[in-house]
């Protein structure tokens, strides 16, 4: 009979082997629970229109990919017992997550950003920021209110994608974003726009920005 044949490895060799079928680590997402943070961060650089998050706070720009927002327990409130704000959910009785249009020093301050993108390049300077999808818990819409506290709603998942926003180069803007369950949400955006010199319509990447809510 054959005897088996034994591979005998150095130690050397094994640690080498070890890190060859290692697969690589993870970086750990850069995490935000409070701050002025720019969730959707549109910039324009060689040719090509590009999403990320801004830190405003310490003026650092990160790729969506590598952020996770966190939604605290202090953001949790009761739909305001108004038919106006019905599509939050139940008037006076649902509750709600928001992340303020007004700055709440405890919380996220969420902002959309085309502050990179210079006057005259897009058509009327203007660009299209889509919500193409968001997967999670619940629903998510993004509002503003008016003097008087009335809402206007930018997008609402709740009734149906993709929804679309209208930008202004140069800007920067806020809104509520408000979530109706607790849970992680993965939301997708790409940004388009129509190039003032060549009539071509360009596109950014489809970028998911991820949204830990606490309950």
């Amino acid at each position: 009979m054959r005897k088996p044949i034994r591979l005998l490895l150095t130690s050397g060799a094994v640690t080498a082997a070890m890190l060859v079928a290692a697969p690589p680590a993870q970086a750990s997402p850069v995490t935000f629970s409070s701050g002025h943070i720019d969730l959707v961060d549109i910039a324009y650089e060689d040719g090509e229109l590009e999403l990320g998050v801004h830190d405003e706070d310490n003026d650092v720009e990160y790729a969506t990919d590598d952020v996770r927002v966190i939604v605290k327990r202090q953001a949790e409130v009761t739909v305001p017992n108004d038919p106006a704000f019905g599509f939050l959910g139940t008037p006076g009785v649902s509750t709600v997550w928001i992340l303020p249009e007004i700055q709440n020093t405890d919380l996220v301050w969420p902002g959309v950003a085309t502050e990179e993108v210079e006057a005259g390049v897009f058509t009327d300077d203007e660009l299209t920021l889509t919500m193409q999808s968001v997967h999670g818990p619940g629903e998510l819409a993004l509002y503003t209110e008016n003097a008087v506290g009335q809402p206007n709603v930018i997008v609402d998942s709740g009734d149906g994608l993709p929804d679309t926003i209208a930008l202004t180069a140069g800007d920067h803007q806020h809104a509520n974003w408000a979530f109706d369950r607790a849970g992680t949400y993965c939301i997708t955006f790409h940004a388009t726009g129509t190039l003032a010199d060549t009539g071509q319509q360009v596109s950014s990447e489809t970028v998911t920005l991820r949204v830990v809510v606490r309950g």
